[in-house]
């Protein structure tokens, strides 16, 4: 089945950047879980960053153009470590959780309940920063429209200071989130294709 497909990618993108064609390389995990620049030791094997792609590829790291950073519209994670948004009463969690991704915040394989948090903007700042990001995909917002009020975490409060800056994993194990409140929309937006209707 995959026999038509193997071939030497170096020198197949070589071919194609030179034909002017436009490749997109598509990373997994996020910035969080980076073993150089995420939560350690809740990281992966291997750079999940945008510029580690030119590795994968083998391209130059100049050809790539555009770094679209995807970002939901509030934080999920597996397994333990920091999360400073996290949402601790289980109920209000259970309730983001089974509303949220696809079929639910669960486990894909172990169908074991994900922890989930409001959007964290500290987090996203310095994974947009760290990815060198040129634009943002924002998505999954549909499942918040339940809220009357949507909690925004805006800041980390550590040792009576507040930052917007990401701490290192120490510091980051004592922040306590600070929150801004928006309006909700109340109602259901799953389905809507045109910026001006959402």
């Amino acid at each position: 089945m995959v026999a038509p497909y193997v071939c030497d990618v170096s020198l197949y993108l070589d071919k194609a950047i030179k034909e002017g064609k436009n490749i997109l390389l598509e990373g997994q995990l996020g910035t969080l879980k980076d073993p150089d620049h995420g939560i350690y030791p809740m990281v992966t094997s291997s750079s999940t960053l945008a510029a580690y792609g030119a590795i994968g590829a083998g391209v130059p790291p100049y050809t790539i153009k555009d770094i679209i950073t995807v970002v939901k519209a509030y934080s999920s994670a597996v397994g333990g470590g920091a999360f400073v948004s996290e949402i601790l009463d289980e109920e209000e969690a259970e309730e983001l959780r089974k509303r949220g991704g696809d079929g639910g915040e669960y486990g894909a394989t172990t169908g074991r309940p994900r922890r989930v948090g409001w959007f964290d903007a500290v987090a996203t700042k310095y994974g947009c920063m760290t990815q060198g990001t040129t634009e943002v995909a924002f998505t999954v917002l549909d499942p918040l429209g339940y809220l009357d009020e949507i909690p925004v975490c805006v800041g980390y409060e550590i040792d009576g200071k507040v930052t917007t800056d990401f701490p290192t994993t120490p510091t980051l194990e004592k922040a306590k989130p600070v929150f801004t409140k928006l309006p909700g929309w109340k109602c259901d937006i799953r389905g809507i294709k045109k910026y001006e209707d959402l």
